[in-house]
């Protein structure tokens, strides 16, 4: 809570290199200029007009990013733009790198060159932490420096909900998020994304708007990959065959999310899962938390039974259960605090300790030997949340390695994908670290 005054009495800026100016690195550089001490040295993404269609966007003056150099940029307390992330961590007075591309393969491959350099890391990247998370955290801790979830992103959120029960005593239950999903949402499409967020074509061109990546949170994919990472951050686990996206609302939640032995949904304790805002049959689950995320926990005695009571908290019928909430997530609009936390504190907002969870490529439809998947989002898989044991046992594909590799037998609709079941040829280096990230096997 100190973070703003630990700033304020920094000699030298925080210095910032970003890679990825879509709309997660959009709403960095509209908060980024109202902190002071506070300095984007350096912007790297793969197209520039895109670059500075962001920070045009977002208020920024063109002479405010038109540094010739990062040493230009550090001096000058300007913005440098830039084709190749290799120039952030070539930048010896960069002190974090924010990756938010979204693309899992050169997430992974930037933390690594940004934790080889001596940089902090803030992973906006969920995609690549649920990858390789465990060995990108380790190699940080190995290098002395901090490898952190991004703030303002539901995974953080739910962490510090999840330190806050353990901080408490209570006894830990669940952690999840809420989201907008029915069953038929499974098997969208970015041809049929738009439909299920009811926004005209006028709208949608209007917006800096990804369809492959906003499908990717209609068919529960994105929910897959941050319930995932939020198991392997905080020792939960993924249920064994998938989220249950059980409907819930902000009054509902300590009642669903308890255990089936005293009237829950959960098969267990200690579980992920999401309070989804809409019914089965599609109607909207009142005072649904679809923007926010929870937790869950027992009061551990009857003194705090009667505390949760004369408190008001929000309990099940019984009392035993409460459950606490965030009602909202700015994304990057709040991914400063990581920043500051890694830089000022030298601790993360949520890390990946363990391998607890895994996000696997699943089908969603039949499709033939010859046939190439299209990963995250696409026409040809979802990505299903399950413990990591099982992923290992069934030797299953992750989804971030799911894109444009080549089936070389036929799979059926929501079979889960193996690796057995594709021609592994591309992207090696990833796959001798996915090697390495059963070695973090937790539970």
């Amino acid at each position: 809570m100190n973070l703003s005054s630990l700033l304020a009495a920094r000699e030298t800026p925080v210095r910032i290199g970003l890679i990825g100016a879509g709309k997660f690195g959009s709403m960095i550089l509209a908060q980024a200029k109202h902190i002071q001490n506070y300095h984007i040295v350096g912007i790297a993404d793969l197209d520039m007009e895109k670059a500075k269609a962001s920070l045009a966007r977002t208020g920024w003056d063109a002479d405010q990013y038109a540094a010739k150099s990062m040493q230009d940029a550090v001096k000058g307390g300007t913005t440098c733009l830039t084709e190749d992330a290799a120039d952030l961590f070539a930048t010896a007075e960069i002190d974090c790198i924010i990756e938010a591309t979204g693309h899992p393969l050169a997430g992974t491959r930037h933390a690594l060159a940004a934790i080889a350099a001596g940089k902090h890391v803030v992973m906006v990247n969920v995609e690549a932490d649920v990858l390789c998370g465990a060995v990108l955290a380790d190699r940080a801790r190995q290098a002395g420096v901090v490898y952190s979830m991004a703030y303002g992103d539901q995974p953080a959120a739910i962490c510090e909900l999840v330190d806050w029960v353990h901080a408490c005593g209570f006894e830990l239950v669940a952690a999840g998020k809420g989201m907008n999903f029915a069953p038929p949402y499974r098997y969208s499409t970015p041809d049929t994304v738009w439909d299920y967020f009811g926004w005209t074509e006028e709208e949608v061109a209007a917006g800096d708007f990804n369809p492959k990546m906003y499908n990717s949170f209609t068919d529960g994919t994105k929910a897959a990959i941050e319930m995932a990472a939020v198991a392997n951050a905080t020792g939960l686990d993924c249920p064994d065959d998938g989220l249950a996206f059980h409907p819930a609302g902000l009054q509902d939640l300590a009642t669903v999310f308890k255990p089936q032995r005293d009237g829950g949904q959960l098969a267990r304790p200690g579980l992920v899962d999401i309070a989804s805002s809409r019914e089965p049959d599609g109607r909207v689950v009142l005072n649904n938390i679809q923007y926010g995320m929870f937790v869950t926990f027992r009061a551990p005695n009857a003194y705090t039974r009667a505390c949760f009571q004369q408190y008001g908290l929000l309990t099940d019928a019984s009392g035993w259960y409460g459950s606490m909430w965030r009602p909202f997530h700015l994304i990057g609009l709040e991914t400063s605090v990581s920043v500051l936390s890694a830089c000022l504190r030298g601790e993360a907002t949520g890390r990946s300790s363990r391998w607890r969870g895994d996000a696997v490529a699943t089908a969603k439809g039949d499709f033939a030997a010859g046939d190439y998947l299209d990963g995250e989002g696409g026409y040809k898989v979802w990505a299903k949340a399950i413990p990591a044991a099982v992923s290992r046992a069934r030797n299953a594909l992750p989804i971030g390695l799911a894109h444009h590799i080549k089936l070389k037998r036929p799979i059926k609709k929501d079979q889960i994908v193996s690796l057995d079941d594709v021609v592994i040829i591309d992207d090696q280096d990833i796959f001798k670290l996915r090697d390495e990230q059963k070695t973090f096997l937790d539970g």
